[in-house]
C-alpha cells in the first residue's frame, strides 16, 4: 500500500512540474523566466 502512494504522490508532482510554466513564448519559442532562458 505504502509503495502505491508513493507511486501516486510521484506522478502527480511529475506532472506538475511538467506544466510548471505558463506560455509567453518569444517570436524564437523561447521563455524567460528567473533569469534563465529556455526554447521548445
Amino acid at each position: 500500500m505504502r509503495k502505491i502512494l508513493l507511486g501516486v504522490i510521484f506522478a502527480i508532482v511529475a506532472a506538475g512540474s511538467a506544466f510548471a510554466h505558463s506560455g509567453g513564448t518569444d517570436s524564437n519559442g523561447c521563455h524567460t523566466n528567473h533569469g534563465g532562458c529556455h526554447c521548445h
